[in-house]
């Protein structure tokens, strides 16, 4: 498993405080099965004064140490980019930061309201040859009053990212409610942990697979942990990416349902036997 949202670099902002929180977090990790990490601390102006420079030698830092420790974790650079009006420009300058310098980037939204012309903004982000990926949508405020316009974002190629413990019920009823339906409806794309320590908001990315296959299926499931995670880290287009599959076990299913879903993600085409090849290197 790939997991491409976490706060594991010690002391940088509301994540691993020290690097023994950081060590342990990583062999949390590897026990589960996931053998790389995006390393995505929050750039937040006035709060969390990160920047691309920054973030990369704490990434070269931490990755000495698990070396060190014989911790066999790949760690890659990446950041939990909140929006900014100068969104294109900071990415371009290097000043916000792709998930291992490919085309795909997180981009967190306010928690509390829609940010004015917030479509315009992530649109813009596309038209300037990137993949936006939203992070953790079930768990914003204001979802219930703009869920059309989540859905409208995923419908124009805008990726989604639901927090693994919102589908185990780490963050509440509303969270879960918020992230079952989106899985089931076929609008995610990429599970990740969103982990900040080892215990109160671990990494936790088993349990999420494991709640996802009961909605979707094993392979859908394997894709959100894994295959997706895989094809971005390796810089595919979406183009190429394993189109999402809504695909739940038999007992799951209502009246009707029998046959996959498949949503427009893009026909992967004689990439899956690749990636298999990939994953078993």
């Amino acid at each position: 498993m790939i997991d491409l949202h976490s706060h594991i670099l010690p002391g940088i902002d509301d994540g691993a405080q020290d690097d023994a929180v950081s060590l342990d977090m990583a062999r949390r990790y590897v026990a589960q099965g996931v053998r790389a990490v995006a390393c995505t601390p929050h750039i937040l102006p006035g709060v969390y004064h990160n920047t691309g420079e920054s973030i990369r030698a704490a990434v070269a830092r931490l990755q000495a140490r698990l070396e060190d420790e014989g911790i066999p974790l790949y760690l890659t650079t990446g950041a939990d980019n909140h929006v900014v009006a100068d969104f294109v420009p900071g990415l371009k300058a290097g000043r916000l930061l792709t998930l291992g310098d490919t085309r795909y980037v997180l981009v967190e939204p306010p928690h509390n309201m829609v940010p004015p012309r917030f479509d315009d903004l992530v649109f813009g982000i596309l038209l300037a040859g990137y993949v936006p990926i939203i992070t953790h949508p079930e768990r914003l405020k204001w979802i219930e009053g703009a869920y059309d316009l989540i859905c409208r974002l995923s419908d124009r190629g805008v990726w989604m990212q639901v927090t693994a413990g919102s589908l185990s019920g780490r963050f509440g009823r509303r969270p879960q409610y918020w992230a079952e339906r989106m899985v089931s409806e076929g609008q995610v794309q990429i599970l990740a942990t969103d982990a900040h320590d080892a215990h109160r908001r671990p990494p936790d990315l088993d349990q999420g697979f494991r709640a996802a296959e009961r909605f979707v299926g094993t392979e859908e499931a394997a894709q959100m942990v894994s295959g997706r995670p895989s094809y971005i880290l390796h810089d595919y287009s979406p183009a190429e990416c394993a189109p999402i599959c809504v695909n739940p076990p038999e007992e799951l299913r209502g009246e009707g349902t029998g046959d996959a879903q498949v949503s427009r993600v893009g026909d992967a085409g004689g990439l899956v036997g690749r990636l298999r090849r990939l994953l078993s290197r």
